[in-house]
């Protein structure tokens, strides 16, 4: 069975940023999966759960209600690892022509008195937020984009080179 594309990553090598973790031709148009690393992995702590889900409901509100995006937002969600999001949007653009995009994403949650949609009717866990914690999370992210915006390697994925067998497989240590 092949590893999946986002496994083939090297995430002992993995730093903030905004990388193109896939792209996918769907009846002839791209829709592009982006990793949005904001921790990185298995070398510092990953982000507060609840701070984790009131990142996800602000920066989805703002994703989907800002004018020159919306319509190509299909989807924002947290990585189950905790250490980013992912972003589908439809086309295939390099992550530089994102970054202004995510970096408003961020600062916009500093702007928040409340987690949009953080009640019992329209979430499934309400009670699991934290928004002063993300707001920390956020200017956190933010400061470093601005600070790295000229350091390429927040937009290139380190990529493992993997071993063939004899017989053409690929080997996957654990």
């Amino acid at each position: 069975m092949d590893l999946i594309e986002s496994f083939s990553i090297d995430h002992r090598y993995i730093i903030p940023g905004i990388f193109v973790s896939r792209v996918d031709d769907i009846n002839g148009s791209k829709a592009t999966t982006y990793d949005i690393r904001l921790k990185r992995p298995n070398r510092e702590p990953v982000i507060d759960v609840s701070a984790m889900h009131s990142l996800e409901h602000i920066i989805a509100t703002f994703l989907r209600n800002n004018p020159e995006w919306k319509n190509e937002v299909i989807y924002w969600g947290p990585m189950g690892c905790l250490t980013g999001f992912y972003l589908i949007l439809k086309g295939n653009r390099k992550p530089e022509e994102i970054y202004q995009l995510i970096l408003d994403s961020f600062k916009e949650v500093e702007k928040y008195d409340e987690v949009p949609g953080a009640t019992e009717e329209n979430c499934g866990n309400y009670l699991l937020h934290n928004l002063r914690m993300a707001k920390w999370y956020a200017k956190e992210f933010a400061d470093y984009l601005i600070e790295n915006k000229n350091n390429h390697l927040i937009f290139e994925y380190p990529k493992t080179k993997r071993l063939i067998t004899n017989d053409g497989n690929n080997f996957f240590d654990s």
